[in-house]
């Protein structure tokens, strides 16, 4: 026998054995699911081993997350990512490999997206067949349904790091320089408003999260995310999170709206996890009001790229001229600090670049640092 069709088989001895209007505890269920396995073990002559697998495959099926259990469990294990019924990839220890377990149906696979929303309060289905929400232990989400995932539902899963990153460790394992090191900490102290940019999975966030640990007890932080990320510790700390709408269309919370509301929160700094939207405006419109020190991340290809960016999502407002945003820009914005993956997926500091005054319809920028070199000074 198969060892898929034996835990089908004990899942399905043990609903026959539990009530539906009792909640076990998993000690309970466990032990239920024992007794299960110990009545069909005779007919498989099953191992101890292979008593184990099917004892906690069950357990995952009912409890948890199922076969992708394991690979939530696995520390070294970043990335999650279910191809339907075809696959499943992960990113382990910087690459990315085909793992040997898959789901046998799409059904199987819907019902544990299902639960991961529930976490989050999110719904899926076929009139909102797109999710994102967040995981019991921080991780992110992303769930798309068929048909708009052709060979879904497609299943991406970003593992929340329990490690606590330093400088001292982005120095070791060369992600910034000592010079850039010291460079960033006076930058964080200084009060300046810092950008952090750079493609999926560069490491944005955690460096967000290092630099933020620079940042004076003294001063008054509120941070928005879309998802709770960041991990601060200073003492006069404000979280606030986006909700999506639901079902019916109501009740969104946008980033937009929680950065006019930490307007009125009298703070010192202001951390945006991503900005990603028109909400772009207001993060900029928020640097040039006395809101020095500010910090968040995008995404781009380059430190002058994430100029364009900013200008093209701010544009998304439709009240405003780019000329008028580029100024705000070279007003508000001083630093920005581009990370870089390779293709040996390490990631490190491209470039540090100065963001200086609007001149002829531009803005111009002042690099700072190049490749871990240093190639020019700020400018005070």
């Amino acid at each position: 026998m198969t060892r898929n069709y034996l835990v089908d088989m004990v899942n399905q001895k043990l609903t026959h054995s539990i009530s539906s209007e009792v909640i076990y505890s998993d000690s309970e269920l466990l032990k239920i699911i024992d007794e299960c396995i110990e009545n069909i073990s005779d007919r498989a002559r099953l191992s101890y081993h292979e008593k184990s697998e099917i004892r906690l495959s069950v357990f995952n099926l009912r409890r948890k997350f199922g076969i992708i259990q394991p690979l939530l469990d696995d520390p070294g294990v970043n990335e999650i990512m279910v191809n339907g019924t075809d696959a499943i990839f992960i990113e382990k220890d910087g690459k990315i490999e085909q793992t040997s377990v898959r789901f046998e149906s799409k059904d199987d696979l819907f019902g544990i997206i299902q639960s991961m929303a529930s976490f989050s309060n999110r719904s899926i289905n076929e009139s909102s067949p797109i999710v994102d929400a967040r995981l019991a232990d921080g991780s992110r989400i992303n769930a798309v349904l068929n048909p708009t995932a052709v060979n879904g539902p497609v299943l991406t899963i970003r593992k929340f790091s329990e490690r606590t990153f330093t400088m001292e460790n982005f120095i070791e394992f060369e992600t910034v320089t000592y010079d850039e090191s010291v460079f960033l900490q006076w930058a964080v102290e200084s009060s300046l408003n810092i950008f952090v940019s750079g493609g999926t999975s560069s490491g944005k966030t955690t460096f967000l999260n290092v630099l933020s640990k620079y940042i004076p007890e003294k001063d008054r932080i509120i941070v928005i995310e879309d998802s709770s990320e960041l991990r601060l510790c200073q003492p006069n700390l404000v979280r606030l999170e986006t909700r999506p709408p639901n079902s019916e269309g109501k009740g969104e919370i946008s980033m937009r709206k929680l950065i006019k509301t930490a307007l009125r929160m009298r703070p010192d700094r202001i951390i945006v996890g991503e900005v990603r939207d028109e909400s772009a405006l207001d993060m900029i419109q928020a640097l040039c009001t006395g809101h020095d020190g500010s910090m968040s991340t995008a995404h781009a290809n380059s430190a002058e790229d994430v100029l364009i960016r900013l200008e093209t999502m701010a544009l998304w407002e439709g009240h405003v001229s780019s000329e008028s945003i580029r100024r705000q820009i070279s007003s508000g914005v001083d630093l920005v600090v581009h990370l870089e993956r390779d293709r040996d997926m390490r990631r490190r500091v491209k470039e540090i670049v100065q963001v200086c005054d609007y001149e002829s319809g531009g803005i111009k920028v002042n690099p700072v640092f190049s490749d871990g070199k240093k190639i020019g000074s700020y400018i005070t």
